[in-house]
């Protein structure tokens, strides 16, 4: 039986006069939040120093931020769907510009750790009700235009971190990579505050289901931090096993409790649902590999090659156009192609260019390579985005959003520790085959991926 559920907008009336100038504004905010994983990855080795940091305190500098935002995103999508996207994106973006910079004044590492919790934490609130905005703002082929400049912008944002990264970090110092949010996030919420429409809340009953949000949220704290130590700490350990299984029981507790909650956070059969349950594989699938681009491309390059931070950061600038190119063109071809055949396009797409360097590693074939990857994985994210969201209910769209935004930091948190781990030995010696490893175990992931694509996802669209 085929789903005919229709999006928000098709209830929302004539369309909002200002919806495309809305849209750069949200993708902009959107971009800051990836950013901030990438851009501060480069400027670490100079906070280490300026602040004396202990290595686990390095680690935690970035782990912090995606630990709060991937386990607060679902609670922060279904905040948006009770007070209304705009409130809750102003908050977010409030408390991601104040956090940005008492993290760029931090003079101790309590101070920087807690900045970057902070930031998390306004980057959960903000992500899931700006993605749950635009798809209220769009309806059609316009949606799907709409998320290719969303996702062109987000997939982009981790090779435009290393650029933003490199030229602060080698300009007007590290506390620049934090600071450049301020100025930004101020013009934003400024811009969103008077363009944004006002809504109202489009749950149908009042109220948040306390304990089923901090299971959610413990659960996905729990899996992320599992998954994230694992990378260093190996996937087979009792500590490893012992987290994932708390993870697991936190997520059934979460189910049990939605189905006697008087104001459940989501319907649990939304996670079933063939569109968004394809959505979710496909987003993590994205995030996954985009992150293996960017830490193999990054760590050959600089550990490798012996290249700088700002040099590095110039040859990621191809890997960031490839990326929206893919994404835009995605964006205007999936209303008459359908996910389906785009799902494996990109993938296989992904698939080729991961496997260029493996086949040669040097220089130019890693950006090469990385450049086609980036155009492959700029296109799944449209997909994902597509097909997750392009047939939810007004009252679904924030959590629906959250439940895309929380796969979308699953992904990068096991593609990172994946990858870390296949690459241990090039990133800790002078061989390249701990690259080549990586390289090939993306391409080879791409490709199985792809067959999975080619079964799950929606064919194309039958004409009304």
């Amino acid at each position: 039986m085929t789903e005919q559920v229709r999006g928000p907008a098709a209830h929302a009336g004539s369309a909002h006069p200002l919806r495309w100038r809305i849209l750069g504004l949200l993708g902009v905010a959107q971009l800051m939040l990836i950013l901030d994983v990438t851009v501060v990855a480069i400027a670490l080795p100079h906070i280490e120093t300026d602040l004396g940091l202990s290595r686990q305190a390095v680690t935690w500098t970035v782990s912090a931020y995606t630990l709060a935002f991937g386990g607060l995103m679902l609670l922060g999508g279904r905040i948006a769907d009770l007070l209304g996207g705009k409130r809750v994106v102003l908050a977010g973006l409030l408390i991601f510009t104040a956090a940005s910079l008492t993290t760029g004044l931090a003079g101790s590492a309590g101070i920087l750790l807690g900045g970057r919790i902070a930031q998390g934490i306004g980057a959960a609130l903000l992500s899931p009700s700006a993605l749950s905005l635009v798809v209220g703002l769009f309806d059609g082929n316009e949606r799907n235009k709409a998320l290719g400049v969303w996702s062109a912008l987000g997939g982009g944002g981790a090779a435009l971190g290393v650029l933003a990264g490199g030229l602060l970090t080698a300009g007007p110092g590290w506390p620049w990579v934090f600071y450049v949010n301020v100025p930004i996030g101020l013009v934003i919420f400024a811009a969103l505050a008077r363009m944004l429409p006002g809504g109202r809340p489009t749950a149908p009953r009042p109220g948040l289901d306390v304990l089923g949000a901090v299971l959610v949220t413990a659960s996905s704290s729990v899996l992320i931090y599992a998954i994230n130590r694992a990378g260093d700490h190996g996937w087979l350990t009792a500590a490893t096993g012992g987290l994932v299984l708390v993870a697991a029981a936190g997520y059934l507790a979460f189910v049990v409790r939605q189905k006697t909650a008087g104001a459940p956070m989501l319907d649990v059969a939304l996670l079933v649902r063939r569109s968004v349950a394809t959505g979710t594989f496909l987003i993590a699938m994205a995030t996954a590999l985009m992150i293996a681009v960017f830490f193999l491309g990054t760590f050959y390059f600089q550990h490798g090659k012996d290249y700088g931070a700002l040099r590095t950061g110039l040859l990621f600038l191809p890997v960031a156009v490839a990326t929206m190119f893919g994404a835009n063109l995605t964006g205007r071809a999936i209303a008459r192609a359908g996910a389906r055949p785009l799902a494996v396009a990109g993938l296989l797409v992904a698939a080729i260019g991961m496997a260029v360097p493996a086949v040669s590693m040097h220089a130019v074939t890693v950006v090469i390579g990385a450049a086609i990857a980036g155009a492959g994985t700029g296109a799944l994210f449209v997909v994902a985005s597509a097909t997750a969201l392009g047939q939810v209910a007004p009252h679904e769209s924030g959590i629906a959003s959250g439940i895309v935004s929380t796969f979308h930091e699953f992904g990068a948190s096991i593609g990172a520790a994946v990858i870390s781990s296949v690459a241990a030995a090039s990133v800790a010696g002078d061989t390249l085959a701990g690259f080549t490893d990586g390289f090939v175990l993306a391409s080879v992931a791409a490709a199985v991926a792809a067959l999975a694509a080619a079964v799950l996802a929606p064919g194309k669209p039958k004409p009304a």
